[in-house]
């Protein structure tokens, strides 16, 4: 069986839905699932923050997007941390 995969937005005090700190994927195969998320380090990392937030026990929040969604925002995420994203940034040319 193929793995089935769940994207969420995370949003915390500091961002919103519409521009989320991070991704977390929920990978299910037929063994079990586990969750991954991915942030500022650029990496998918094992993350239980999704059952810390269905007891209530974290800060964050997520919410549900498609896999395309999840791809921007990370793809927003890697421009960001590496410099490649500024906004209102001007370039001296000589």
């Amino acid at each position: 069986m193929a793995a089935r995969i769940t994207y969420y937005a995370i949003a915390d005090d500091l961002s919103s839905p519409e521009e989320p700190v991070g991704v977390l994927r929920r990978i299910e195969r037929d063994g079990g699932a586990h969750d991954e998320r991915f942030g500022h380090d650029l990496t998918w990392t094992r993350s239980r923050l999704r059952c810390s937030s269905e007891r209530g026990d974290t800060d964050s929040d997520l919410y549900k997007i498609s896999e395309d969604e999840a791809n921007r925002i990370v793809e927003r995420i890697r421009r960001t941390v590496t410099g490649a994203y500024r906004r209102g940034s001007t370039c001296a040319t000589s």
